[in-house]
């Protein structure tokens, strides 16, 4: 009988990844059996779960940073690429402090473990992880995201951000491997899954296929992003899977072709390609350029021969992974960038951006309004006075008052809503890690809003639905655009003031009030229904 000659689906290449030596203590090897088996303490899982958690809130990869600094040294950027990407290099500069998370929303915890046939644990791996999870979450600045159903229709916030995803794998040698991810949700809804067939497998149809597909993503995930793409898979949630993999550059090392094996490859002309379709898009950097995406990963993976799904995925400005390993030399966390601030070039903002238009949010909303019918959308402002802050809960509160008849309370007629939910505000700060959330959840209210003489100026990151511009022109509305990202930032030099105004019980969803400076934005939706992000995003 012919021996059999197993060829894995994903082969990997040597790993070449910087670790930092976290602990020795916890591991050991024992002799069992003729065999050299890994002894692995509950302990040294849970601390490396929890500094790993704690780095990625805080830290980037060196190879993301360079890939900002590039966009301000590339002369076919544009104003606003250039203004993005100096704000997003400050606020790593920031978040590196390790007091103020990079973005507010702290994500889902993702794990995914791999552990060897020669590692031994002896206790619920699945616990260790989720502990150290919620050590971090529950003992830093970081938000809780996670809602538990009590019913099909009533939810209560865990209040430690569990339960995480874990996901663990058996597999050969004598190391126990891990890639740790959080993942907001911002990015995490623009996870998408195309079940095709074989005609999409030309080069004139996949690229027109993707073209119309990637201007879907809009901004509202907080480009540029690290842009997957997977054709192919032997389930949709294998294609899915492999996304979010590849967004994460973990399958960076993949062969780049086929064989008949199956095995999945990287096409690397593939990448050269739709790098350059998004580059021609216009969308760039959130609001207008060259940099919608930092770069591209193609991946082909085999099919059964009546299926061929396609999987689309982002990673955004948040960036946040990172890889760790224990051995019997220790256990280890991938090192990011604790010095971003060598990334940051000799410019002055004045370098980035033509004329800044500075709104007073303290005088009447009539004034407000008027004063931002004068200018054409993509102005760029600064924002300074007092903005009333609301998400998707408070909205279905306040849908709830006008269709009992109550009317709107007179702050959501007088003051700019900002979209938004913070972290935990840190001792001696004025605010937490503040960033906005993604506009289009609160679409459909805009309409019965405004009607009723509420939410006439709104403020939150990415596009928004014609439905919107039809409101704001009917109404005599405005949507500005923030920058997706900079939360720190934001929240250190532009928020001076945070309280509650209602729904306290709400936590991070309450309705809030906020004292900002110079609090960045554009005009992305007007008055007269003009939309920036018309024409560029498929709609």
């Amino acid at each position: 009988m012919t021996a059999f000659d197993f060829h894995p689906m994903f082969p990997h290449l040597k790993d070449t990844t910087p670790y930092r030596l976290l602990t020795k203590d916890g591991v050991s090897v024992q002799d069992i059996g003729g065999r050299k088996v890994l002894m692995v303490a509950r302990e040294a899982i849970v601390r490396l779960t929890q500094e790993a958690f704690h780095d990625m809130s805080h830290l980037l990869r060196p190879g993301h940073l360079a890939q900002l600094k590039a966009i301000l040294d590339d002369p076919e950027a544009s104003s606003n690429d250039r203004f993005v990407a100096l704000d997003l290099l400050k606020n790593a500069n920031i978040a590196a402090g390790g007091v103020l998370p990079m973005c507010q929303d702290t994500g889902t915890a993702i794990v995914m473990g791999k552990k060897g046939q020669n590692v031994f644990t002896g206790f619920d791996d699945e616990a260790a992880l989720s502990e150290g999870v919620r050590k971090t979450y529950t003992e830093t600045n970081l938000r809780y995201s996670q809602t538990a159903p009590l019913t099909m229709y009533n939810e209560v916030n865990t209040g430690d951000n569990l339960p995480a995803q874990i996901d663990l794998y058996a597999t050969e040698g004598d190391a126990y491997k891990f890639l740790f991810m959080a993942k907001g949700g911002g990015s995490a809804n623009k996870t998408f899954l195309y079940q095709q067939t074989r005609a999409v497998l030309n080069p004139a149809a996949l690229l027109k296929f993707l073209d119309e597909k990637i201007r879907t993503l809009g901004t509202s995930a907080c480009p540029p992003y690290h842009l997957a793409i997977v054709i192919g898979g032997t389930s949709a949630e294998t294609c899915l899977k492999t996304v979010k993999l590849a967004s994460a550059r973990y399958l960076d090392d993949l062969p780049t072709e086929g064989n008949k094996f199956g095995q999945a490859f990287r096409d690397r002309d593939l990448e050269a390609q739709v790098l350059e379709l998004t580059r021609k898009m216009g969308i760039g950097a959130q609001f207008g350029g060259k940099y919608f995406c930092h770069d591209v990963r193609v991946i082909r993976l085999p099919r059964h021969g009546a299926s061929c799904p396609i999987g689309l995925g982002v990673s955004c400005s948040a960036d946040r992974q990172i890889l760790g390993k224990i051995t019997a030399d220790g256990v280890f966390l991938e090192q990011l960038e604790t010095d971003p601030a060598q990334y940051l070039p000799e410019v002055t903002e004045a370098d980035t951006a033509g004329e800044v238009v500075k709104i007073d949010l303290n005088q009447p909303m009539a004034e407000v309004r008027k004063i931002l019918s004068q200018y054409p959308i993509k102005t760029r402002l600064s924002l300074t006075g007092t903005i009333v802050v609301a998400r998707d809960i408070a909205h279905a509160k306040l849908k709830e008052r006008l269709d009992a008849g109550q009317g709107l309370p007179e702050y959501i007629k007088e003051k700019v809503i900002y979209y938004a939910g913070p972290a935990k505000t840190p001792e001696g700060y004025a605010s937490g890690s503040f960033g906005p959330t993604t506009a289009g959840r609160m679409d459909s209210y805009a309409d019965v809003l405004m009607a009723a003489g509420g939410s006439l100026v709104t403020l939150a990151k990415g596009n928004r639905s014609k439905a919107v511009r039809d409101a704001c022109q009917k109404y005599g509305g405005f949507y500005l655009g923030s920058i997706g990202g900079p939360a720190a930032r934001l929240a250190q030099d532009c928020i001076k003031k945070v309280e509650v105004l209602e729904y306290p019980e709400l936590g991070m969803e309450a309705i809030w009030q906020i004292d900002v400076v110079d609090f960045p934005a554009f005009i992305v939706t007007d008055d007269k229904g003009n939309d920036f992000f018309s024409g560029l995003t498929g709609e």
